[in-house]
C-alpha cells in the first residue's frame, strides 16, 4: 500500500467513525466538519435520490436520516473495506427502527478523499429484510 493510499484510508476510516456516531446519535457536526465545501453525495432512493451538492444539502440529508431513524441506527457488522489512492468503500450491515418499524440493511458507501477531507459520498443499499 502506498503512503497516499494509507493516508486516504486513515481519513476515510475517521470519517466512517463520525458517520457511525451520527447514525447512532443524530449528532452530525463532527461528520459535517470533515466535508469539503464543494462536497457532493449520491443517494439511491427517496427525496434525496440522485446527485446532491453542497454541505447545506448534506446537512438537510443527515437531518432527514435522523428523523427516519429517531432511535438511532446501529452498524451490526463491517464486512469489507476496499481502497485505492482516492476512494474508500465500506460494506456493512445496519439495523434499527425506521419510522418506528424494524429495519435491517446491507450498505456499501464510498468516500472520495481530497487532502484531509471527504469531497464525495455515494451510497448503495439493499434490504436485509425485517427483523423479528
Amino acid at each position: 500500500m502506498t503512503e497516499t493510499q494509507t493516508n486516504t484510508l486513515a481519513i476515510a476510516q475517521a470519517a466512517f467513525e463520525k458517520l457511525t456516531h451520527g447514525l447512532a446519535t443524530g449528532e452530525w457536526e463532527q461528520f459535517l466538519d470533515i466535508l469539503t465545501d464543494d462536497f457532493t453525495f449520491w443517494f439511491p432512493v427517496g427525496k434525496f435520490h440522485g446527485l446532491n451538492k453542497g454541505k447545506d444539502r448534506a446537512r438537510e440529508f443527515f437531518k432527514y436520516v435522523s428523523e427516519a431513524y429517531s432511535e438511532g441506527l446501529s452498524i451490526t457488522s463491517l464486512d469489507r473495506i476496499t481502497s485505492n489512492e482516492t476512494t474508500v468503500v465500506f460494506e456493512f450491515r445496519d439495523e434499527g427502527p425506521m419510522w418506528g418499524k424494524p429495519y435491517k440493511n446491507r450498505v456499501a458507501i464510498s468516500f472520495d478523499v481530497r487532502g484531509d477531507k471527504i469531497c464525495a459520498y455515494r451510497e448503495y443499499l439493499g434490504s436485509d429484510g425485517k427483523s423479528n
